[in-house]
Formats: C-alpha cells, structure tokens, sequence
C-alpha cells in the first residue's frame, strides 16, 4: 500500500511528499489497523487573508474493511497542518484499536447472575416478579441539572451555554471537520434558528433545521387541553 498525496488548488512539493512518508509510518498504521485498503493526503490553501493563521490545510483519509477514518487540520504552514493531523489520525485509530480488542473474550451474563456482576441490580421471586425486599425499599430522587432523577441513574447531565455567530450550512461543517467531531450545533444565518449537522455515511452529512411553531407549544401545554362543548 502507497501513501498518495495530492495538492487541492495547489502545488504540492517533493519535499512535502518526503516529509509525509515519514510522519505516516505505514508499519505503525497497520499495526493498529491491519485491514487498510488506502491512504490518502490531501493538501490545499485557503486564500482569505483573514484566516492567514490557518491558510494550510491538511486532510488524511484511511480507507480500511471497517469504517473509514478521517483526520484533517488547518495552520499556518502545510508541515504544522500535517503535524496535527497526523496526531487526530493516530488517536482515531488507537481507539478503533481499542474497541476491537476490548470486544474480545467478552462473555454474556444471564439474567440470573446479574445481580452478581451489577451492584443494586433488582432482584425477582420465581414469578419475575419484584422481590419483596426490592418493593419495600423506596427509590431515592434528586435534581441533576433542570431533571429529576430516580436512584442513582446511571445519568450524568452537563449543562453548557455558548455564545456563537451565526453561519452558514457550508461553515458549519467546515468547523465540524475542523474540530473532529461527528456533529455540530449552529444557528443558521439564513433562518437565525438553532441547526444541527451530523456525519451520516463516509462522506454524506445530514443536517436537522428547529423551527418555533407556537401551534405546537400550545398543543403541548397542559393548560391547552379540553375538549370542545356544543
């Protein structure tokens, strides 16, 4: 397998190329995933001014058996680009790695040895139903965040307010490949209302539009029920 490298609207030097075979040790890439079909970089050149600090960009697609892995980064220069790029692809990987390794060896549980393996499971009579003791024993409630939790969980609730601009759907993902993550929340420049795009399949994106309809807010309330009288 060979490493291509291509330029996007620019020319990529040899050095560049040489450069890139070094970084992207293909030994240490097929350790972590030894069914790799192809390897591709990716450079180009963002022309806005405005973005000078992140004007190099640098995208490393690894085609494999499994599900395609994508790393990509943006700087000052084509070698820092690939630097963290290089850095994105490597911990994608070594996860990848470590969800197949961790899936091995697994063994089920029955039902029966539940309440071994998972502490304060419910336990059941012959019938199936509740034990006496487990309906005797009132479950705890407390407030996580605006919700109201019973027992322990399992919920962790992290509340989080950002202060953004509006943007564009092209923007939006552009900052959501930027970061690496699999979806991206936005408000919509066009419609000024709260968007969501997502990674779907390989290359394919989705993107989910909230709309205020105060229609539907009524129909929810529950001071808006009743039935109409003759």
């Amino acid at each position: 397998m060979d490493i291509v490298v291509k330029g996007r609207k620019t020319e990529v030097p040899e050095r560049f190329r040489k450069h890139v075979a070094e970084k992207l040790k293909l030994e240490k890439i097929q350790k972590l995933d030894g069914k790799v079909i192809s390897l591709d970089v990716e450079v180009s050149k963002e022309p806005n001014p405005r973005q000078a600090d992140r004007c190099d960009r640098v995208e490393i697609t690894l085609r494999s058996r499994g599900p395609v892995i994508r790393a990509e980064a943006a700087a000052s220069d084509p070698y820092a680009a690939l630097d963290l790029a290089a850095e994105k692809l490597d911990a994608r990987l070594r996860k990848q790695h470590d969800k197949r390794f961790s899936r091995r060896g697994v063994r089920r549980i029955s039902a029966a040895e539940v309440p071994d393996h998972v502490p304060g499971a419910a336990t059941f009579d012959g019938n199936g139903a509740l034990s006496a003791e487990e309906e005797q024993e009132a479950v705890p409630t407390k407030k996580i965040g605006s919700l109201e939790v019973q027992g322990e969980g399992p919920l962790v609730v992290r509340e989080k307010t950002h202060v953004a601009a509006p943007m564009t759907l092209d923007q939006a993902l552009y900052e959501m490949e930027l970061v690496g993550h699999d979806f991206y929340l936005f408000v919509d420049s066009e419609t000024k209302e709260p968007s969501v795009v997502y990674r779907r399949h390989a290359y394919d994106y989705g993107v989910i539009h909230l709309r205020t309809d105060t229609m539907v807010t009524e129909a929810n309330s529950p001071e808006a029920g009743g039935t109409l009288g003759g």
